[in-house]
């Protein structure tokens, strides 16, 4: 199972632009395998939208990929979220690494535009049919509770025949659909167990579909940080999950190479390969800090291992 080690970002951390984009070279320079954006449409805290992060990056890049961790499948419309990544797919000639989930039912991506969350995960499923077809079928005909297609066809399609399908979520609904529509799984705020718990769940339901996915498919996400757990940067981090969760110390890693490796190697033996790492830093010179160190000092751990 090739390791593969990605950096994301939720909240936009730069100071300007000029910021954001040195980042991105470092990034494309340094040797990350892929750059990922969390998907909120709705919040006071600067957030990117993933889609077109992606399509800038497209332009931008040359050899890193790029996804989505995770767009929220059952807010957008399918035919136009099927385009738009065939388009950045063929711009990018095939880099594009889609991701979809459900989002949180309490987002205020559902509670601020009034939209129902009765019933989100059929719609989801309906889209993720439809987005799946779309990407290789002509003249789609469905006929669902939330879509109705007569005749559908995208051009151009995306230009990587195998792009992925990766599906995000931690519950057994979201391991059956995995298994019904994913091609990988891709972990939100997991510890390691929870995230083992999630592969073996996967894999259990992928013998009820009679489908496969590749073992080194499975993907976690942690924030992490060179420094001291009292720097007020990972404190504040700690606290924003401690609404969330019990022990934020499980879902984030402060220390040195050796203690971000260890939680590595702790996903790894849970069965995922695959990582989107969130550096826990604000500001340009922060930001680019704990790039360079990550790259400096986790990369060559990983690079060729398997």
């Amino acid at each position: 199972m090739a390791v593969g080690l990605g950096l994301g970002l939720s909240r936009y951390p730069f100071d300007d632009v000029r910021g954001y984009w040195r980042w991105v070279e470092l990034c494309e320079l340094g040797g990350v395998d892929s750059i990922w954006q969390t998907d909120r449409l709705v919040s006071k805290e600067p957030m990117l939208e993933c889609i077109a992060t992606m399509a800038a990056l497209a332009g931008a890049t040359r050899r890193i990929r790029f996804g989505m961790n995770v767009a929220s499948i059952a807010l957008r419309d399918p035919l136009l979220t099927a385009k738009q990544l065939a388009t950045v797919d063929l711009l990018s000639d095939g880099r594009v690494l889609p991701a979809f989930g459900l989002g949180s039912a309490f987002s205020q991506d559902y509670q601020a535009t009034g939209t129902p969350t009765r019933r989100r995960g059929k719609r989801a499923d309906e889209a993720l049919t439809l987005i799946s077809r779309l990407w290789s079928e002509e003249d789609i005909c469905f006929e669902g509770e939330f879509f109705n297609y007569q005749n559908a066809t995208i051009s151009p399609r995306p230009v990587n025949p195998h792009i992925p399908l990766w599906i995000g979520g931690s519950s057994e609904v979201a391991m059956r659909r995995t298994a019904r529509f994913g091609t990988g799984w891709l972990g939100g705020i997991d510890t390691p167990e929870q995230a083992g718990e999630m592969v073996r769940g996967i894999r259990r339901e992928l013998a009820h579909t009679g489908r496969s996915i590749d073992d080194d498919h499975y993907g976690a996400t942690f924030s992490f940080r060179f420094g001291r757990p009292d720097d007020e940067a990972a404190k504040g981090t700690a606290r924003g999950l401690s609404t969330r969760v019990q022990n934020p110390d499980r879902y984030m890693v402060v220390g040195n190479a050796q203690d971000i490796s260890k939680r590595v190697d702790e996903y790894r033996q849970a069965g995922c390969s695959k990582f989107v790492l969130l550096p826990i830093a604000r500001g340009n010179s922060e930001m680019m800090y704990q790039t360079r160190r990550f790259i400096e000092e986790i990369l060559p751990e990983y690079d060729g291992v398997a």
